[in-house]
């Protein structure tokens, strides 16, 4: 039985503080705090913030190890215990709570919904909410704090790092935001571990890029001793611990057509911004959809301009963003200096850079839309090897300067454009962009040539794939040739992607760049030309089949005509084969059958003593098209046969394509009507899947045409009006006739004699202008449904249409003929 003093000495215990007693324990034990750290295997830090009350909630194991270096009986073992459970049981200090927001936040339910499920289901431990500045991490990262708040007991604790300015201050700063008073101490991490101890919480670091390796120390350790707290992290820069989940913050949605402005979430923001400034632009969507793409939603950019509201127009406001971004200013004067306008913002983040970072970060600003390892290997200097450039660029990424898209099984980088601006400043600044981009349009010119070659065999598709993901990058290869006065590149560039602009469908801007590079060629003293010839006949090939193509056949002539000499003085029976074709073409449009066989044969010749196989399938294809639209449907079948075997052998998609398009044909203008849909539908797929625009055009036109012989008139517009949108978009008015025709004559079939006169008006127009006849396969359609019409429709009314039909623009043509007596602004439904 304990005597009255062990008594009264435990009653003292029970009303002590665990720190307290603690004290008086290593007293009695004679102990200092020296000597019972070294007892315990614990620190001095240690010993003296649980004496002092600093740290509150001692784990199992430091009480094992302060028991034993005590030597405590096993009552005084208990009360020991007993009183560090009373301790960890009173309430804790209080947490810093995250800041109340101060504006409603926009269009983030997808972001919200994935970030929460992600802590809430404890699916990871470490949440990173990264992204460039200005894309609204803050802003997010308090409505996932403020959703989540009921899944933690504990609570949530909001660490603000934006301050910071030395490394040093994190640590203070988290015990700061955990309710700790931190003292100078070695051991302080271990202390706010030990301080959360097993407390279900969430800690919230915000903005941490400037100090993101401190902050992945301090987080590797807590959530090591931590076993039940959560982390998460807003930072340009991930921590790169093991177990981050990384969540990339996109931009806002654009609208994504002109019908659903107010769906986009971009837009939301700039009105509800702007109205806070007292400017409605409720009416002005068209405009505020222009600056929002132009900011690519970003929402610091679009709350800055919409702030400019205050003084400009939304339209003047689209039209200043379209030159510069340095409007984007003038952000609260109470918001950090990063918060205050976008270069601010992005400079933040350049600051943060290492010296190779900075240079590979303004070089890469010569890229427009994006790029490749290899390019940027290639192009920029400072970077030996495809590693280091792929190391470099991957820090850029983790710091969220550059983003990366992963497509077709290759990673493809690029810059928000406010950042390649701010970029291609520095690059300026540096005095280095001159240089840049001559390495730059030398390697897009290396990359045309070797696509060119690539255009006609079994990785046709890949290449034009390629060269249409880098269709800016060589648009600024061509500029910086023709700017700098850099005749032979200009040439040489123009003529190697004549073909690509032919297939996909990018006539008018191919047109544009031979024909500034002939004008180039011609400004140009003899000497600067020697060795240019090929370059020049080619790009005169180029552009006279483009011109063709769009149905500029004078011009188109001459052009083919002047590559014709120069191939022939140059002795190439490749070239001039080329050029044949070219021309047999143009007289094919223009109804001069005889001259085109000529021509086509002539090109055949050529190509079969070249032993080229390809050529010589596209002659028989060419012969065939000639021969069934002058109504020679069986010689066509036959020619079109050999072409398409051939173009099998060969892989050449693109004439595979037309061979199926014109056996189609055949096939319907036959009365096959069941062959010629499968034929026709196989074209439609594979130049669908090559992305080769005239024959998905060419395709649509005659499923049309099988349709409304079939009587299924809805489907006959369905894809006749397809066919029309594309065949106008390319600029090919030669077929956008021969459609508008087809459409005639649905109409008519419908009872809408009017429409169709309108629709024959216009089509009438067209072929006035081009100066091409209708192709005499086409013929008896057209004269039955012309018969049809003046049949159904009083001489005036028929006059009146057809003269509206001719007055009308191309592009407005299928919207409906308004009648002779509606407003000219009205019209109505067609069918």
């Amino acid at each position: 039985m304990p005597s009255d003093g062990s008594r009264r000495g435990s009653d003292d215990v029970q009303g002590a503080g665990f720190g307290g007693l603690l004290r008086r324990h290593r007293r009695e034990a004679g102990l200092s705090q020296e000597a019972l750290a070294e007892l315990a295997g614990l620190s001095v830090d240690a010993i003296a913030a649980l004496e002092r009350g600093r740290r509150r909630a001692p784990r199992a194991h430091t009480l094992r190890l302060l028991a034993d270096a005590l030597r405590l009986t096993e009552p005084d073992r208990l009360l020991f215990t007993a009183a560090a459970r009373r301790e960890s049981a009173t309430p804790r200090l209080p947490l810093r709570q995250p800041p109340a927001p101060t504006n409603e936040l926009i269009g983030r339910t997808t972001e919200l919904n994935a970030t929460t499920r992600l802590l809430r289901q404890r699916i990871t431990r470490l949440l990173t909410l990264t992204g460039p500045g200005g894309v609204g991490k803050t802003r997010l990262t308090l409505a996932v704090a403020a959703e989540v708040t009921d899944s933690f007991q504990d609570g949530v604790c909001w660490v603000p790092l934006a301050s910071l300015t030395d490394p040093a201050t994190v640590v203070p700063a988290v015990a700061e935001s955990i309710g700790m008073q931190p003292v100078e101490s070695t051991r302080l991490v271990e202390e706010i571990a030990e301080q959360i101890g097993r407390s279900t919480m969430l800690l919230v670091f915000d903005n941490c890029s400037h100090v993101v390796a401190q902050v992945g120390q301090v987080c590797a350790a807590l959530l090591e001793h931590c076993p039940n707290l959560s982390i998460l992290v807003s930072s340009r820069e991930l921590l790169r611990l093991p177990g981050e989940s990384v969540y990339v913050v996109p931009a806002l949605s654009l609208p994504y057509d002109e019908e659903n402005l107010e769906s986009s979430a971009a837009v939301r923001l700039f009105v509800e911004r702007a109205t806070a400034r007292g400017y409605e632009p409720a009416g002005e969507l068209d405009q505020v959809a222009r600056v929002v793409r132009r900011l690519e939603g970003m929402p610091l950019a679009i709350e800055l301009a919409a702030a400019r509201t205050n003084a400009m127009t939304i339209a003047e406001l689209a039209a200043e963003l379209e030159t510069s971004f340095g409007i984007l200013a003038g952000g609260p004067p109470t918001a950090s200096p990063r918060q205050q306008s976008m270069y601010g913002a992005i400079e933040w983040s350049h600051a943060l850079l290492t010296p190779a970072e900075r240079d590979m970060f303004t070089q890469l600003s010569v890229f427009v839309g994006g790029w490749t390892l290899g390019a940027a290997a290639a192009v920029l200097t400072g970077v030996e090897t495809r590693v280091q450039a792929l190391d470099l660029i991957g820090r850029l990424v983790d710091k969220s300067l550059v983003r990366v898209i992963r497509r077709g099984g290759v990673a493809r980088y690029y810059m928000l454009v406010v950042i390649r601006e701010f970029a291609a400043d520095r690059l300026r600044a540096a005095g280095q962009t001159e240089a840049t981009e001559e390495r730059h349009a030398r390697y897009y010119l290396s990359l045309a040539e070797e696509a060119e070659g690539q255009l006609r065999g079994p990785e046709q598709r890949e290449w034009l794939d390629r060269l249409e993901s880098e269709h800016a990058n060589l648009r600024a290869a061509i500029t910086w040739s023709l700017g700098t006065g850099s005749v032979a590149e200009a040439l040489r560039l123009t003529g190697a992607l004549w073909l690509f602009c032919n297939l996909r469908g990018h006539y008018a801007e191919g047109s544009t760049w031979l024909e500034r590079a002939l004008q180039l060629a011609d400004l140009q003293p003899p000497e600067r030309m020697n060795g240019l010839a090929p370059a020049c006949a080619k790009a005169n090939l180029g552009a006279g089949t483009l011109a063709f193509l769009q149905c500029e056949y004078d011009a188109a002539t001459e052009l083919l005509r002047t590559a014709l000499k120069q191939y022939k003085e140059l002795g190439d029976d490749a070239g001039t084969a080329l050029v044949l074709q070219r021309l047999g073409g143009v007289a094919r449009e223009r109804g001069d059958y005889e001259a085109a066989e000529d021509l086509h044969c002539e090109s055949y010749d050529l190509y079969e003593s070249l032993g080229d196989r390809a050529g010589m399938a596209w002659a028989h294809n060419h012969l065939g098209f000639v021969a069934w639209l002058r109504g020679d449907l069986e010689v066509g079948a036959r020619r079109c046969r050999r072409a398409r075997d051939a173009f099998r052998v060969v892989g050449d998609g693109e004439g595979l394509a037309w061979s199926l398009i014109s056996l189609g044909a055949i096939a319907q203008y036959s009365g096959e009507l069941v062959e010629a849909e499968d034929l026709l539908q196989q074209s439609l797929a594979l130049s669908q899947r090559l992305g080769y625009r005239e024959g998905v055009a060419w395709s649509l036109n005659q499923l049309g045409i099988v349709e409304r012989r079939r009587g299924l008139t809805e489907r006959a517009v369905h894809l006749l009006d397809e066919s029309l949108a594309e065949h106008r978009d390319l600029g090919d008015r030669w077929r956008s006739a021969s459609v508008l025709e087809e459409l005639a004559a649905v109409a008519q079939q419908r009872g809408r004699s009017d429409y169709a006169a309108f629709l024959l008006g216009a089509a009438h127009e067209v072929r006035e202008v081009i100066r091409a006849p209708v192709p005499r396969i086409e013929q008896a359609d057209f004269d039955a449904t012309q018969a049809a019409v003046e049949s159904s429709l009083e001489r005036r009314a028929f006059r009146a249409a057809w003269a509206a039909g001719r007055a009308a623009p191309l592009v407005a043509v299928a919207d409906g003929y308004p009648g002779p007596d509606a407003p000219a602004d009205r019209t109505r439904d067609p069918f």
